[in-house]
């Protein structure tokens, strides 16, 4: 299956296209959802829509997240200790469905669906309005089922390479995988780093002759001035920890959630317009 058959019909694969014929980078941040509570997801994703983000990735709490750092664990333990279930998070999305949104993407650990049965749980993600999975703790050589089964369903199925992943490793991983590839900045856990390493810039370059599928960079990303680094390797830049950061701040009194949500939506806007046009 090459490349432009693996993006049959995916909104994902749409809204990379249409970025890529104005010279625009997507814009994707990551949030947590149940954290503060569903109905706080809710008012984020809208929040970060009218801001102008392309894509938004939901993170659906686990207890042990992998390769996540200690802003998004603690969100994620946020969320599990106000008991949010996979239920409620698919509930909340559903009822945004009639709504103006960018494409959906879920991180979610393989147990989880696992434990809700394969189908079952691509069925809700249908149901939901979500267009993507990210599953971090599927090794790329077993998700030839889970990509065959998701691709089935309307849905891609996004898998993230490291800068320590062996050449040869990474063009099994581009077999199953569709929408876009999550390039992993930094060897390690998420979270803010100064700059974009150069080893990352040259895998990039050679990730550019492997695949045509978009090429998204995440982990450590997250201030503007990291995105023109990657401007003509990249099609797309993804934010977790500085994002998730006004998240635990809505955690306090209603003044301070408010002030965060006001906040947050001037955090995306600059980093849209970084992404769209440029650093001013």
């Amino acid at each position: 299956m090459n490349s432009e058959e693996k993006q049959l019909s995916s909104r994902i694969a749409k809204t990379f296209a249409d970025l890529r014929s104005q010279d625009q980078l997507a814009f994707m941040p990551f949030i947590t959802a149940g954290d503060p509570d569903v109905a706080a997801t809710q008012q984020t994703i809208r929040t970060l829509a009218q801001a102008g983000v392309d894509l938004i990735e939901i993170g659906f709490p686990y207890s042990d997240p992998i390769a996540d750092g200690p802003v998004i664990q603690a969100s994620y333990a946020r969320a599990l200790g106000k008991k949010v279930t996979v239920k409620e998070i698919f509930t909340s999305l559903a009822e945004l469905k009639s709504e103006p949104l960018p494409p959906l993407v879920a991180m979610v650990s393989y147990a989880i669906i696992f434990r809700h049965g394969v189908p079952e749980f691509l069925q809700a993600c249908v149901e939901a309005g979500i267009s993507g999975l990210i599953v971090p703790d599927l090794p790329g050589a077993e998700a030839s089922e889970l990509f065959a089964d998701a691709r089935a369903a309307g849905l891609d199925l996004i898998q993230l390479i490291a800068p320590t992943t062996p050449r040869e490793r990474v063009k099994q991983i581009l077999d199953v995988c569709s929408g876009f590839v999550y390039i992993v900045a930094v060897a390690g856990t998420t979270g803010e780093r100064k700059d974009v390493s150069a080893a990352v810039l040259e895998q990039l370059e050679w990730l550019r002759e492997e695949t045509d599928l978009p090429l998204a960079v995440g982990f450590g990303i997250s201030r503007p001035e990291h995105v023109d680094p990657l401007r003509d390797r990249a099609q797309g830049v993804i934010i977790g920890t500085a994002i998730v950061r006004y998240l635990e701040k809505m955690n306090g009194s209603a003044e301070q959630a408010t002030q965060s949500i006001s906040e947050l939506s001037d955090f995306a806007a600059q980093m849209v317009q970084a992404t769209h046009a440029g650093t001013p």
